[in-house]
C-alpha cells in the first residue's frame, strides 16, 4: 500500500464544488487583485485567529517581510529567533540586510527556548521573532514579558499554526505581529501561494496594507518603499470555501496523532511530539525522533510510504548566511534535531490502514536494526 506525505486530492474531493464554484465566480466578475473577495477572507481570518486586523499578502514569507518593514527594521539591526525553522524565517530578515540572532530550541517542543533570549538582547534588537513549529505554539508569556521588559516587539511565524492555542488564546493574536502562510501544504492551504498578517494595532495594521501596494496611499503616491504582494481574488475565494473545515482538518490529525502515540508508546528511542500542557497543536507536521533516522527515510521510500526531514540543515549553518558567523556546534539542540526527526504523513484524510501500514513499516525497520 502507497502512503502519500500529504493527499491534497483527498482533501479537494469532497470540497470541489464549492471550489470550483468559487473560482468561476471569480472568473466571471474578473477581480483578481485584492478587492471585496479578499477583505471577506481577511475579516473571516482576524475572527477565528482572535486579531484586531488581518491584511492578506502573496505568501507566508512576504508576511514576515512585511511584519519586520513595518517595524522599520533594516541595516544592522538584530532580530532574535530560532535557527530550527524554514529558510523564510531567517531570510525575510536577511532581505532587509538586518541579522538573525539565533537562540537555540527546547528539545521537546521544538520551539526556541525563551530562557536563553534575554542574553541575546542588544541596543541593536529590534524584534523577537519566535516561530510555532509543526503546529504547536512557543511559550508565548514568557516570551513576551521579556520583550516588554525591553519594550522589543514580538513577531509571530505562525506560518504551520493556523487554528492552534496557547493558554486558550490563538496564534498570530498575541505579538505586535503574527504572520500565516497558506502554502498548499499547510493545514488551511490554497492553490499556490498566499499569506497573512494579524495585529491589534489599527495604525501597524494600515502600514501593512500601505506597504504591500509598493507604499502607495492613495495610488503612485508613496510615502513608504513598499513591496508587491498582494493577495489575489482566487486564492482568496478558495481559502474562504476550506476555512470552515479547518476545525475538523485539525482535529482528525490530532486523532491521527493519538494513534500514532498509542502505537509507538513504549518502543525502545522512538520519541513521539511533546505538546505542552499549555498547548493545543494542529500537528501541521508529526514529527518523530529515531535512531539510524536517514536509514529509516531510505526504508520508507522503499515501502512507498511518504515522509520529510523538517530541516536537515538549520539556519546557523546554511551557506547563504555565512556572514552571520555561525558555526556547527553553536546550537546543539537544533543540530540534534536535525540529525533526528522524520515526520510521517499526518493529514485529516488518512485511513486506519493507511496509519497502520506506516506503524507496521517502522516497527519492521526498528526490529532489523
Amino acid at each position: 500500500m502507497s502512503v502519500p506525505l500529504l493527499d491534497l486530492s483527498a482533501q479537494y474531493r469532497p470540497i470541489r464544488g464549492e471550489v470550483v464554484k468559487a473560482i468561476e465566480a471569480v472568473l466571471d466578475d474578473q477581480q483578481f487583485i485584492l478587492g471585496a473577495r479578499v477583505e471577506r477572507f481577511e475579516q473571516e481570518v482576524a475572527i477565528a485567529s482572535d486579531a484586531a486586523h488581518a491584511i492578506g499578502c502573496a505568501s507566508g514569507s512576504d508576511a514576515l517581510l512585511l511584519a519586520l518593514m513595518a517595524l522599520d527594521v533594516g541595516p544592522g539591526d538584530e532580530v532574535i529567533t530560532t535557527p530550527y525553522t524554514f529558510f523564510a524565517t531567517g531570510g525575510s530578515i536577511a532581505r532587509l540586510s538586518a541579522k538573525a540572532v539565533f537562540v537555540d530550541i527546547d528539545p521537546a517542543t521544538y520551539n526556541i527556548a525563551p530562557d536563553k533570549i534575554e542574553e541575546k538582547i542588544t541596543p541593536r534588537t529590534k524584534a523577537i521573532m519566535p516561530v510555532h513549529l509543526f503546529g504547536q505554539c512557543a511559550d508565548m508569556d514568557s516570551i513576551l514579558e521579556i520583550a516588554k521588559r525591553h519594550n522589543i516587539p514580538v513577531i509571530e511565524d505562525a506560518a504551520q499554526a493556523i487554528g492552534a492555542t496557547y493558554k486558550g488564546r490563538k496564534a498570530g493574536s498575541m505579538g505586535t505581529f503574527g504572520c500565516f502562510s497558506f502554502f498548499p501544504s499547510k493545514n488551511l492551504g490554497a492553490a499556490g501561494d498566499a499569506g497573512m498578517v494579524t495585529t491589534q494595532d489599527k495604525v501597524l495594521a494600515e502600514k501593512v496594507r500601505i506597504l504591500r501596494v509598493h507604499g502607495s496611499k492613495p495610488k503612485y503616491y508613496h510615502h513608504f518603499l513598499g513591496i508587491n504582494s498582494r493577495l489575489d481574488s482566487i486564492q482568496a475565494a478558495i481559502l474562504s470555501v476550506k476555512l470552515p473545515y479547518l476545525a475538523e482538518w485539525s482535529r482528525c490529525r490530532t486523532e491521527n496523532a493519538r494513534f500514532y502515540n498509542q502505537q509507538f508508546a513504549g518502543i525502545k528511542d522512538v520519541v513521539t511530539p511533546y505538546i505542552d500542557p499549555n498547548n493545543q497543536s494542529i500537528y501541521n507536521q508529526y514529527v518523530l525522533r529515531v535512531p539510524h533516522r536517514d536509514d529509516l527515510l531510505a526504508h520508507l521510500k522503499k515501502n512507498n510510504i511518504g515522509s520529510e526531514i523538517y530541516y536537515p540543515v538549520p539556519l546557523h549553518v546554511q551557506p547563504c548566511f555565512s556572514n552571520w558567523n555561525g558555526k556547527q556546534g553553536d546550537f546543539p539542540e537544533s543540530e540534534k534535531a536535525a540529525l533526528e526527526t522524520i515526520a510521517l504523513p499526518i493529514y485529516s484524510e488518512l485511513t486506519k490502514d493507511q496509519k497502520i501500514e506506516v506503524v507496521e513499516a517502522i516497527r519492521n525497520f526498528l526490529s532489523s536494526i
